[in-house]
């Protein structure tokens, strides 16, 4: 039975500015995490996402070697640092905004998915925290 959750119950993300251009990695948190990414994650559920603040394309293009898929927003920054008017004017928050989008997914990729962060924050969360 599938689930409604926010994509970051199921990858991290990583993102970064060049002008009005932002670039988004999302990392998945195990393999059948990215195939459900892979069928999830689209340019027009991201561009729908982001609503406004994205005026230009979304391009979407998958790493399957790396488990990754990489996000491109273009003119996604009210011009870019040095033009905008927003409050956060680069890309840094954009990785945590693409989180928040709502994606469909098995219970039992969800459940291998918080397990995958379980190990992991047993492995290093004191550093951390």
């Amino acid at each position: 039975m599938k689930k409604r959750v926010r994509l970051e119950e199921i990858s991290f993300a990583r993102s970064g500015d060049k002008g009005d251009i932002c670039s988004a990695g999302l990392i998945a948190k195990t393999s059948r995490a990215y195939k459900t990414m892979v069928d999830e994650v689209t340019p027009e559920k991201i561009k729908r996402h982001f609503g406004s603040m994205v005026k230009g394309s979304v391009e979407l293009y998958p790493m399957p070697r790396v488990e990754c898929l990489h996000v491109v927003l273009r003119n996604a920054l009210g011009g870019g640092a040095t033009k905008t008017l927003r409050y956060d004017q680069t890309g840094k928050a954009m990785g945590q905004a693409i989180l928040r989008m709502e994606v469909e997914v098995e219970e039992d990729v969800l459940t291998e998915a918080r397990q995958t962060m379980e190990r992991i924050y047993h492995k290093y969360g004191k550093a951390w925290g």
